[in-house]
């Protein structure tokens, strides 16, 4: 299955969970030894055939489609920018579609090209990892984006007059970034489930790219949990975008029936012949393809069924908008006429080709900068991944490692019941407290305002955040074991770092909230209405799903050597870059650029918030004015301070002293104490927390 679209994902893993679901599941036979996934460090890919007088045909056929297919998508994309005329929310949506659709190819055929080229077929286990989530991501998008479209053709039509004020260009650039992100989390998710899998019966993939179907049919233990969860999600994903895409046609359809005449509704549902065209194209032969190949189930059938949408159709779309889009063509013909023009009045055959490329678009760009690199950098870095490691220690694959081992605080046997009870005690106070807090702000009608809004979201981050990392220790202690397999550290990892920075991004929307409070009173009640909090919340739900992801993407691309002991109650992801082996100073880069991101615009934003709050305040004439103003603050700037005045000092403590028990210590002050205080400090220097409180006691009694 190639999972480029969601909707996909649901009909190709519907027959698989049937099978499931009555008959018992195949496990591995006696005579096939189950090979552990983290022993697996390359796949095999099978392609489309074994025959070698094929191999110059494929690959002139398919770099040939390729090109035509960046070609296409790259016109469409420089008509829409350049011509005014297709300045609209259609042409916006088409332009990313295009954009999509280049991405979507590029993730399969340039690896299949250079493996025909190569004669190797050969993908190593992250590289694997990797195609598939941009394959989902960007098959997903088109999904999403083509639902986009359908509600745009539902506004024009059956909401002509009002079809301005609604889609207006801020909303057009949300469904896209939502698009994105629903895309992300779909793809992460997968990807998530395929690094659950623990062995395979086989490294052989009956496809030309990583697909998530084979890898599950490959997997040598029960998978009824996996199709379960991968139905659910292709339920979810999949079936939203075709039922919005369905809604809206249906309006589109009852609208235009009721138009008088037949020029009329010609007319009205000519301008969304191009789109249904591609609607079509895209769910039909994924559908199609995928109900056939179940009825003659055939693993190379299966491959000839995955040309038709992962090549055929981002090859065909601009085609599709071209011939029956008669602004598409007169843009195109305008652009063409720019050329011709500029080529007229220079003779020098190198200003015409300069021309030419500037002009069309950089028509000559993809042939030279898409046609090898993409598939030679695939084929490469598993290489070169090693070059780093000291010629004394053996390297392996990141799949060669199947567990840490956390060394935790102490190896002290006498202080571990010690330890056992003190996180225990202060786990459930942090709990406990911030639990009130919700309680409390969820209860009290005096507390439905923004600013408790952000924090009953900040004490569930809170909550979500501690929860990471030491129920995990108190078991470690409980047990007398420290030892996390290669998936849970991911896991642990990934959540740890989303909570983290849900806190950070939160921090920053209260003191923007803050901001307008005491800056902007008068129109503070028109700015932060329910509805923009609400915006806020799930835009910083997805910063930091987006940063965790990144994290979890780059540690899966690490190569460890033996011995991996992480001096560390949990997976911290600068330990596991110490111990990565191979070349650091890259992974370095990508990681402070992530920090200075991520971690520097919450803390400008911040700053600047309380730059312009000082600056108002000071202006007040009265002292009492003054204190009462900034009292408004003092609870947000306290847990501020602690927030990132603890991960500060801590770290820049545990840089000084080089010591790795001194940074596990250190981490305790900001993930453990941190989130335990903010309870007590907004409760013990607010009043409104204070009474709603003790209201809530009153009533409890």
């Amino acid at each position: 299955m190639n999972t480029t679209l969601c909707a996909r994902l649901f009909i190709s893993f519907f027959p698989n969970s049937l099978s499931l679901s009555f008959f018992p599941p195949k496990r591995c036979p006696n005579y096939i030894e189950p090979q552990n996934l983290t022993h697996v460090s390359e796949f095999f890919l099978l392609g489309l055939s074994d025959d070698p007088e094929l191999q110059p045909l494929l690959f002139g056929l398919f770099l040939s489609l390729y090109l035509v297919a960046i070609l296409g998508n790259l016109l469409i994309v420089l008509a829409v920018s350049s011509d005014s005329h297709l300045h609209t929310p259609m042409y916006f949506f088409l332009s990313h579609l295009s954009l999509a659709d280049i991405c979507f190819i590029s993730t399969t055929v340039p690896k299949m090209i250079v493996d025909i080229q190569t004669h190797s077929r050969v993908i190593s286990h992250g590289d694997c990892l990797t195609q598939m989530s941009f394959l989902i991501l960007f098959g997903c998008m088109d999904g999403m984006l083509l639902t986009a479209m359908a509600y745009d053709r539902f506004v024009a039509i059956c909401h002509p007059l009002h079809y301005p004020a609604i889609m207006h260009p801020r909303l057009c650039c949300f469904l896209v970034l939502v698009s994105f992100f629903i895309s992300l989390l779909d793809s992460q998710l997968h990807n998530l489930i395929v690094l659950k899998l623990t062995c395979f019966k086989d490294v052989k993939i009956f496809n030309f790219f990583c697909d998530p179907s084979q890898l599950l049919r490959l997997a040598c233990f029960d998978t009824l949990t996996n199709n379960i969860v991968m139905y659910f999600v292709g339920a979810i994903s999949g079936f939203l975008p075709i039922s919005g895409i369905f809604f809206s046609y249906y309006k589109i359809v009852s609208s235009i029936l009721r138009a008088p005449s037949s020029s009329g509704k010609y007319r009205a549902f000519s301008t969304c012949g191009s789109h249904l065209s591609v609607v079509c194209l895209f769910y039909g032969t994924g559908i199609g393809v995928y109900l056939g190949s179940t009825l003659l189930p055939s693993p190379r059938k299966d491959v000839v069924a995955s040309i038709m949408y992962a090549i055929v159709s981002p090859t065909l779309n601009p085609f599709i908008y071209s011939l029956r889009n008669r602004a598409i063509k007169r843009a195109l013909w305008r652009e063409k006429w720019k050329c011709w023009s500029v080529r007229a009045v220079r003779t020098d055959w190198k200003d015409a080709a300069r021309c030419k490329v500037q002009a069309c678009g950089h028509a000559a760009e993809p042939e030279q900068e898409d046609r090898l690199p993409v598939g030679v950098a695939i084929v490469s870095v598993p290489h070169s991944r090693h070059q780093g490691c000291l010629c004394n220690v053996e390297p392996q694959n990141q799949t060669g490692v199947s567990e840490f081992v956390l060394l935790g605080l102490t190896d002290d046997p006498e202080l571990q019941p010690l330890l056992f009870g003190l996180f225990l005690s202060m786990y459930l106070v942090t709990v406990l407290g911030n639990l009130l807090i919700i309680l409390a702000v969820s209860s009290d009608s005096h507390l439905h305002t923004p600013m408790y809004f952000f924090l009953s979201h900040l004490s569930l981050a809170d909550i979500g955040f501690i929860s990471t990392t030491i129920p995990k220790m108190i078991w470690d202690i409980h047990t007398h074991s420290r030892v996390i397999p290669y998936g849970g550290c991911l896991t642990q990892m990934s959540f740890f770092i989303l909570f983290g920075c849900c806190d950070s991004v939160l921090l920053t929307m209260m003191a923007y909230d803050r901001f307008m409070a005491i800056c902007h009173p008068l129109h503070y009640p028109v700015i932060m209405h329910p509805r923009l909090c609400s915006l806020l919340v799930l835009v910083s739900f997805l910063i930091s799903l987006l940063d965790s992801q990144l994290h979890c993407l780059m540690i899966s691309q690490l190569s460890f050597c033996t011995n991996v002991e992480i001096p560390h109650f949990f997976c911290d992801p600068p330990q596991l870059f110490k111990f990565a082996c191979f070349e650091i100073p890259t992974n370095n880069i990508l990681i402070y650029f992530i920090w200075a991101i991520f971690g520097g615009i919450p803390v400008s934003g911040i700053l600047f918030s309380y730059y312009k709050i000082i600056s108002s305040i000071l202006r007040v004439p009265s002292s009492g004015g003054k204190y009462k103003a900034f009292s408004t603050c003092g609870s947000h700037l306290s847990v501020v301070c602690l927030f990132y005045g603890t991960s500060l000092g801590v770290y820049l403590s545990s840089a000084a002293s080089h010591s790795p028990r001194n940074g596990a210590v250190a981490s305790v002050v900001y993930t453990v104490f941190t989130p335990m205080l903010n309870p007590f400090i907004y409760s013990l220097r607010n009043r409104d927390i204070k009474r709603a409180m003790q209201r809530l006691l009153s009533r409890t009694v």
